[in-house]
């Protein structure tokens, strides 16, 4: 949802469209596939200055520390995460993998390690959207995001590609 926020608002938005969109995305995902391998190889980042690209939490520390980032770090309950992950691989017929509670125990212990991370990280400058908060109030959260980005954005365009009817996992 981020991802199409920023994309409406006028960011030029990295992706390369392999992936498209599905049931469980049907708005599209705004994935750029050279982001998965840069635990091996980054070298995607120094030809995307000024671009909004798409980088899961697992893989920010693997970015290259000499530049300077600013992260949105989309938030959601991770009982949401969980149950929406858990309906992707059923759907995909992918094994169910651990129990719901030891994924959202993994998750939980995963964001504690990563905020504390980004908060010591001296290139990276971020700011923590919950997701809920974005469905309830469109137009605050995305002058919030404009504001933490310091750019120019179109915030009518930002608040109007927020679709409460893809929130699904409640």
């Amino acid at each position: 949802m981020i991802m199409r926020m920023l994309a409406a608002g006028g960011l030029p938005v990295l992706e390369d469209g392999r992936r498209e969109a599905d049931p469980d995305n049907p708005r599209g995902y705004f994935e750029l596939e050279a982001v998965k391998g840069s635990e091996r190889d980054a070298s995607w980042v120094r030809a995307a200055p000024g671009k909004t690209v798409k980088v899961i939490s697992y893989l920010l520390r693997h970015l290259p520390a000499d530049l300077e980032y600013k992260v949105v770090f989309m938030r959601r309950d991770l009982d949401q995460v969980v149950r929406s992950q858990r309906a992707m691989l059923q759907r995909l017929g992918a094994p169910p993998g651990p129990s719901d509670e030891e994924a959202r125990a993994e998750l939980a212990e995963h964001l504690v390690d990563v905020e504390s991370w980004l908060e010591g990280a001296p290139h990276m400058r971020w700011c923590g959207v919950g997701y809920a908060r974005v469905l309830a109030e469109p137009r605050r959260e995305a002058e919030r995001v404009a504001r933490f980005l310091d750019a120019p954005l179109d915030i009518d365009a930002m608040a109007r590609a927020v679709e409460p009817d893809l929130w699904r996992q409640r």
